[in-house]
């Protein structure tokens, strides 16, 4: 029998899921999680097979907890789960050893059939996602600049993202300015919401 756990914030989608594979004979849910904190919590305690985790939940979202599984419990199997399937999603899901990474518009055969997988040891990647992923490419921001364009995604003024990262303001101009050259726009707020586009923010 092979041991599941899924984690989404959404009381709907978490349910549903869980009705659909627990209509596979080998496949038993055994612990549920809104949250990422409440998701490491249940692994740590049911030390499930394959956990199943939604991407975008309360922190810490779906590949900071497979990173965090991936030390504490290295015999679970990471599958994200998604309507976010951006090409730096993808990626950096794979980095951190999630070893399935699907949207939630898959039928619920595909979805046990990646359980199984996975749980055999293997890995599933939807080949559309996949097939996007090495259509964008690598993001060319370093993390500084990456984590600098992330804090002006609302627009705010320089001095406060200088503040929030303790960086000096002239020093963030720097990394924005390195960003919208790397990125081929022509100010901030474009880069931003290419960045995002492509899931490197």
């Amino acid at each position: 029998m092979i041991t599941v756990m899924i984690a989404d914030d959404e009381n709907l989608i978490r349910d549903a899921l869980g009705s659909l594979l627990s209509l596979e004979e080998d496949i038993e849910v055994i612990a549920h999680a809104a949250t990422g904190n409440e998701a490491l919590a249940q692994a740590a305690k049911h030390r499930p097979d394959v956990a199943l985790l939604d991407l975008q939940m309360p922190a810490p979202d779906g590949i900071e907890v497979a990173r965090a599984l991936a030390d504490s419990l290295p015999d679970c199997a990471c599958v994200v789960v998604t309507s976010h399937g951006l090409p730096g999603h993808l990626k950096n899901a794979l980095t951190v050893g999630v070893r399935g990474f699907l949207p939630k518009t898959v039928s619920s055969t595909t979805l046990a059939q990646v359980v199984r997988t996975v749980a055999a040891g293997g890995r599933y990647v939807d080949p559309e996602l996949a097939a996007d992923a090495i259509g964008a490419g690598d993001s060319p921001l370093t993390a500084r600049e990456a984590d600098v364009l992330a804090m002006a995604d609302d627009g705010r003024p320089v001095d406060q993202i200088a503040q929030r990262v303790s960086l000096s303001p002239g020093t963030v101009r720097n990394y924005l300015s390195a960003a919208v050259t790397k990125l081929g726009v022509t100010n901030r707020h474009e880069a931003v919401r290419l960045a995002r586009q492509r899931g490197w923010i």
